[in-house]
């Protein structure tokens, strides 16, 4: 009972005139059990929202959280139809889930955000190829199925050059940068090999390398009537591939920031979204932007929101599948936000019972979220902490001096 066979690839999300508001008391089922359903299931139940989450693992960070949770593969149509059964909506917390799952419960349950978003953002062709087909400008890119294609494309992008699967990578996995010529073969190799263990058509993607100074990203929310909103927009930092820090306000001018909201917008619209969307972005020292990757759902580089927005991602996120007026977004503090992974949490937890983290040492405020997650592993996120003042280059400079994030 394992094996999904649909006839279409992927359902469009609820026209506007198709849409219908979920109202508080009902139930909100989300695909995934990670730590973004709990911190949404958090967020709705303050609203007056129930929830139920599919997922293999029992106990999962958002059934800690939850009402209920149906216990099984997210591509078992078993647990599916009861996972519909149970929900007045369905909305998923992570893309890469099975397109088809979101299809096959279309047909017992509403699903407003459809499937075709899944089908488009867990595939890195197609969503470059979306964004490509929206008129913004997105990183260069070129289908690879053969060395000869590879060859090619270092022939047009030159080296260094980034390969990357086609599905599947997240937090720098999945992708390799080409600097020199030796390389070529070997890791055209290692990586069609890889992908072909899954059955791709078109394993592989290479794009041309971006010398971006900046990472920033832009979270979009768009209810089925076509309301959109952005949140301020974050610089971000990444250690070994994994986000580190969001630092918002991002510094940068009103005139990059004004462009990539209407980037993030123009995506949203193109894609019919409902819910939420991440767009990550690079900027160049000649003021260019392109779209890095999507990401449609809460997304880590959004967290401060929690404590530094009127409206956090997550409620947001809720407003939005269930068609109610969007959230204020507006920024209440400056805020950064820094990861917490598994080997980080031995040294914070002894400061923070030492009663070392207080506001009163420190001039800003230390707001703490962990995910309920059992194993502590290294390079796991397993929460992440919201510095809330006045001064951003103080907290980030607390950031940096503490032994908590040394390796």
């Amino acid at each position: 009972m394992n094996n999904l066979n649909f006839n279409q690839t992927g359902l469009p999300p609820v026209t506007k005139e198709q849409a219908k508001v979920i109202m508080p008391g009902s139930t909100i089922g989300i695909l995934g059990g990670g730590q973004l359903g709990r911190m949404t299931a958090i967020a709705g139940k303050n609203m007056g929202y129930r929830f139920v989450t599919l997922e293999p693992t029992a106990d999962c960070p958002c059934a800690q959280v939850a009402d209920g949770q149906v216990v099984g593969a997210y591509n078992d149509p078993e647990a599916l139809a009861e996972f519909a059964k149970r929900s007045d909506v369905v909305t998923y917390e992570f893309e890469n889930v099975q397109s088809e799952a979101a299809a096959q419960l279309a047909a017992y349950t509403y699903v407003p955000q459809g499937s075709e978003l899944l089908y488009t953002t867990q595939h890195r062709l197609r969503e470059k190829r979306a964004v490509q087909n929206a008129g913004v400008p997105v990183t260069p890119f070129q289908a690879v199925s053969t060395l000869e294609d590879l060859k090619n494309a270092i022939e047009v992008f030159g080296l260094p050059i980034v390969l990357k699967t086609t599905t599947g990578g997240y937090d720098g996995k999945g992708q390799v940068i080409i600097r020199q010529s030796s390389q070529i073969e070997e890791t055209f190799a290692q990586f069609a090999t890889a992908s072909r263990m899954v059955a791709e058509k078109e394993p592989l993607i290479a794009e041309k390398f971006i010398p971006f100074e900046h990472e920033l990203s832009v979270i979009v929310a768009r209810n089925p009537n076509g309301d959109t909103r952005t949140f301020p927009i974050s610089r971000n930092i990444h250690q070994h591939h994994i986000l580190h820090l969001s630092i918002v306000p991002s510094g940068f001018s009103a005139d990059v920031e004004e462009r990539a909201k209407q980037i993030a917008i123009k995506i949203a619209d193109a894609l019919q979204l409902v819910g939420l969307v991440a767009v990550e972005l690079f900027l160049t020292a000649d003021g260019s932007l392109y779209v890095n990757e999507l990401a449609p759902r809460p997304h880590n580089s959004g967290h401060y929101t929690q404590d530094a927005c009127v409206t956090s991602q997550f409620e947001q996120h809720v407003r939005a599948v269930c068609n109610l007026p969007l959230g204020d977004s507006t920024l209440l503090s400056p805020v950064v936000m820094v990861n917490l992974l598994g080997q980080h949490l031995p040294k914070l937890f002894d400061h923070w019972a030492k009663g070392e983290l207080s506001d009163d040492n420190f001039g800003f405020a230390f707001k703490l979220h962990l995910y309920g997650k059992e194993e502590a592993k290294h390079g796991r996120k397993m929460g992440h902490l919201n510095l809330i003042g006045n001064d951003l280059d103080k907290m980030i400079q607390w950031i940096t001096s503490s032994d908590i994030w040394e390796e």
